[in-house]
């Protein structure tokens, strides 16, 4: 190509760029533009990943569930006796310590009962004490019959000795028949006397154990009577009802001036230890184990966050202990997914106990592992 050939294709300096410029940028390319579809399927991606990432990504260490509850031992203050109520030392949601007296019964009657049974169990002790004299006297008796009978019986072997040698002096003509018929006389005289002494001792013998039969039956009829003091000291001791537990009082339905009766449901103790009882799927529970950390958000308190630990699972599910167990022998079977209460304990109670109350709804979250640490916000 010769030089004036590029003369005549280089552009005459005297043509204005600025007019030209429509069409240097239709000759550029679409560098940074970007068109409407593409922006709306990268808006999707995204939203998808966001919502797989919050919802689906944390099932891998952790379960939750929306069927749990908090919970408590709630101890129930009933009366053991029938009585008016004559003192109340607490209100509604009052909070109470362990055994500080909370109710007061009449105790009027019971401490006539009380009276009434010490009274005869003196009484009692009494004639106990009045047999054992009579025992202690029978017993002189009897040793004194036997003294009788052991001195009578050697004057009675006396007797008979010389009834013999007079019989043997007697048959060789050296003695008489007056003093044979005299030694046999008084041989049958001490025999006699022998005979009404052993009589006697058997006779206080007998007595002596008629005293002592009296004797046992006055110890049991004194033991009777202890148990019926103690029986009386202890329902006049049930007049004060004291608090079982610490916590907080619910339920109340009684007042002053009302009768109340054994076994009636007075009011309730809320102790201050709480508790989540979590019913999750038993599908979910494949990795859950005693010890593992939990979080509990409270419907009440959307912004509170607790943390706990599974204290336990229980052994059966929920269904297993209604009150009409499900019979899958008979009819047609539809397989439901079972549910198992698992137990909750919070890491620190103070601070449960001050915002929650049992019955109240929660959402339990077990951690089953560690989640990875790029991920903590998801907890």
């Amino acid at each position: 190509m010769t030089d004036q050939t590029m003369l005549k294709e280089t552009p005459s300096p005297s043509v204005p760029l600025q007019g030209r410029a429509p069409e240097i940028k239709a000759a550029l390319p679409h560098y940074g533009r970007s068109s409407p579809r593409s922006l709306i399927v990268g808006a999707l991606i995204a939203v998808v990943a966001g919502v797989g990432l919050y919802f689906y990504v944390p099932g891998f260490w952790q379960v939750s569930t929306d069927d749990a509850y908090v919970d408590a031992h709630v101890v129930s203050i009933v009366p053991k006796v029938a009585a008016y109520v004559s003192k109340l030392n607490v209100n509604d949601n009052s909070k109470v310590a362990r055994d500080e007296l909370m109710i007061q019964l009449d105790p009027r009657d019971f401490q006539v009962a009380v009276d009434i049974a010490n009274a005869d169990l003196k009484s009692a002790q009494a004639n106990a004490d009045n047999i054992d004299a009579q025992i202690r006297e029978q017993n002189a008796i009897v040793a004194e019959s036997q003294s009788a009978i052991d001195g009578d019986q050697a004057m009675l072997d006396f007797a008979q000795q010389q009834f013999d040698r007079y019989k043997s002096l007697e048959s060789t003509g050296s003695g008489t028949v007056e003093r044979l018929q005299q030694a046999e006389a008084d041989v049958g005289q001490r025999r006699a006397t022998v005979q009404h002494d052993q009589a006697a001792h058997d006779a206080a013998r007998a007595h002596q154990v008629v005293l002592e039969t009296q004797k046992l039956q006055a110890k049991a009829a004194v033991e009777r009577q202890q148990a019926a003091l103690a029986q009386a000291q202890l329902n006049l001791s049930y007049t004060k009802i004291s608090a079982a537990e610490a916590g907080s009082v619910a339920n109340k339905t009684v007042e002053v001036g009302n009768y109340v009766q054994p076994g009636q449901v007075l009011l309730s103790i809320v102790p201050d230890t709480l508790y989540i009882t979590a019913n999750f799927k038993e599908t979910q529970l494949t990795n859950v184990r005693p010890g593992q950390r939990t979080t509990i958000r409270v419907d009440a308190f959307p912004g509170l966050r607790l943390e706990g630990r599974v204290d336990s699972l229980q052994r059966g599910t929920g269904s297993q202990f209604a009150l009409l167990p499900p019979e899958n022998a008979t009819g047609n079977f539809v397989k439901v997914v079972q549910r198992v209460p698992v137990k909750i304990t919070f890491n620190d109670p103070g601070e449960a106990l001050h915002w929650i109350s049992p019955g109240m709804s929660v959402e339990a979250r077990i951690f089953t592992a560690d989640p990875p640490g790029w991920l903590s916000f998801l907890d």
